[in-house]
């Protein structure tokens, strides 16, 4: 790890509607490092990702965030995303009206280093296109609209490998792709680490995705708490038992944590 990691979360806990949703969580991601984020469902990996993108949605009530050595807590996501921050969605959106060539062009405006004439920007969309087996075709449709899942997968994958992020938040990029749409993801995310040396932080419950790839660090997260953290040789050992013996630990950390605090009440 390096002394000076891309991405620091420091002692982050958070809440939406005054509910406590994430408890003093820390995790550095190194430059060109992958690292994963697992845990079952409902743990809060989704809500940290969203977190560090910047999602108004979520109130920081202690600890901050720094990348690239800069404190990004209080900064909006549209200036995160400039700083080299890129997240992915579950459930990606649809925008009826806005063809996805627009879009990507839209996206790469004002970035550094990406400034493109029309007939490059379209040269280097279908040389990604063909990488990623996609139908250069979508490029004239709107933006997700009748998009298959796996469709709506590889345009993220798409709008990676254009974007070149210093860190990519991959936030459950598995869910319901079938092994063919699995495997080209797999390659985009693989071809993005390789192309810029990005770093990426992978959020996922199963481990399917993970069989592809050289993973770094794993950090497994309960019930929005941190409980363990160690290399890609966890990664098996989860596919085998799942969560519950990190369940059962989380319960009694709690449990103590909460008889602690009574005692000093008392």
């Amino acid at each position: 790890m390096s002394a000076n990691p891309l991405l620091s979360i420091e002692g982050l806990t958070a809440s939406v509607d005054e509910k406590t949703i994430l408890h003093n969580v820390n995790l550095n991601v190194a430059a060109g490092e992958t690292h994963v984020l697992m845990g079952p469902n409902g743990a809060g990996k989704s809500t940290l990702g969203h977190l560090v993108m910047g999602d108004p949605v979520y109130t920081v009530n202690d600890g901050r965030i720094v990348f690239d050595g800069q404190d990004i807590t209080e900064l909006t996501t549209d200036k995160r995303s400039r700083a080299g921050l890129f997240l992915s969605f579950q459930a990606p959106v649809e925008i009826p009206g806005v063809p996805l060539s627009s879009f990507l062009r839209a996206s790469i405006a004002g970035r550094p280093g990406l400034k493109m004439k029309g007939k490059e920007f379209r040269r280097r969309v279908k040389e990604l296109a063909a990488e990623l087996n996609m139908d250069t075709a979508y490029l004239n449709r709107e933006l997700g609209v009748g998009f298959s899942g796996g469709e709506k997968k590889k345009v993220e994958m798409l709008q990676l490998l254009l974007l070149q992020p210093k860190l990519a938040i991959l936030d459950e990029t598995d869910s319901g792709l079938d092994v063919d749409a699995l495997s080209t993801v797999s390659h985009g995310m693989d071809a993005y680490r390789k192309s810029c040396d990005g770093s990426m932080l992978i959020i996922t419950h199963n481990t399917r995705i993970l069989e592809h790839l050289d993973v770094d660090r794993v950090h497994v997260m309960v019930k929005g708490h941190i409980v363990r953290e160690d290399d890609a040789s966890l990664i098996p050992w989860i596919d085998k038992n799942g969560f519950e013996s990190f369940e059962r630990e989380a319960a009694e950390q709690r449990a103590q944590a909460e008889a602690a605090a009574a005692e000093q009440r008392a």
